[in-house]
């Protein structure tokens, strides 16, 4: 309950309480203990906006967890399949992902960060899913940067960039309604130097599990800078047969 919340010195007075009574053993069960959702402290802590009880929380973990409890730790998820990052990645406090990433980088080896990062959630959501719909933009584009160092082209195009949560929504459908034009942009101009034209076609043609294309998406939004920047896009590198199929598809 202390870690969702905004007293540090709470925090503190009950860890002295804690290493004055309990055995090394029952810290660590403590440490690893999970509410009825699933969620450590450490999760709880990383959806908050207390950077230094997150810290906190870490820096007792490092004192009294294995390596190999430590990284278990990091990577493990709550009830609704979800880590620390996609509990970040609710909420406005960018300097949790980012010490988030430093402690990861730190202790996982390659192959858990991709693992850290291409996780999804029981809606099949990874955080830049989740970035996406929470319209964090900060976040989102830390997350973009991160994958770009971590993984592989072919890893990021099929995990990230046409990846589908439950709806069938890529991060596509869901980044066009948060006004992260900049972000997208940027985005863009990296799939389009990496990625194959067959490739780029599909990820502007996929439709989620309502029938809709991202166009149909940033018109139902309303965001006409979005919708134009999209169009110019489909102009771009579609056909005009593919051009015509993505004007006059519907939905369902």
């Amino acid at each position: 309950m202390a870690a969702k919340g905004e007293s540090l010195e709470l925090l503190q007075n009950i860890w002295k309480w804690v290493e004055e009574k309990l055995t090394t053993g029952e810290i660590k069960k403590l440490l690893l203990f999970t509410d009825n959702e699933g969620s450590t402290a450490f999760h709880l802590a990383a959806t908050g906006d207390s950077l230094e009880i997150l810290q906190n929380i870490w820096e007792w973990e490092e004192e009294k967890l294995t390596t190999d409890e430590l990284n278990k730790l990091l990577l493990s998820t709550d009830n609704k399949g979800r880590t620390v990052l996609h509990l970040a990645a609710t909420g406005e406090n960018l300097e949790i992902l980012l010490t988030l990433r430093g402690w990861s980088e730190n202790n996982l080896i390659t192959e858990e960060i991709s693992k850290f990062l291409l996780a999804t959630d029981e809606e099949v959501r990874t955080v830049w899913h989740v970035a996406a719909n929470w319209g964090n933009l900060q976040i989102l584009h830390k997350v973009w940067e991160w994958a770009k160092e971590n993984l592989t082209e072919q890893e990021i195009y099929n995990y990230i960039l046409l990846a589908a949560d439950k709806w069938g929504r890529t991060v596509w459908h869901v980044a066009v309604n948060c006004d992260g034009l900049e972000t997208l942009e940027e985005v863009w101009d990296w799939t389009k130097e990496k990625i194959t034209t067959e490739e780029i076609n599909k990820m502007l043609l996929v439709k989620d599990k309502e029938g809709r294309t991202v166009l149909h998406v940033a018109t139902q939004w309303g965001n006409l800078e979005t919708l134009q920047k999209v169009l110019e896009w489909a102009n771009e590198k579609l056909t005009t047969e593919e051009l015509n199929i993505l004007l006059l598809s519907t939905d369902n």
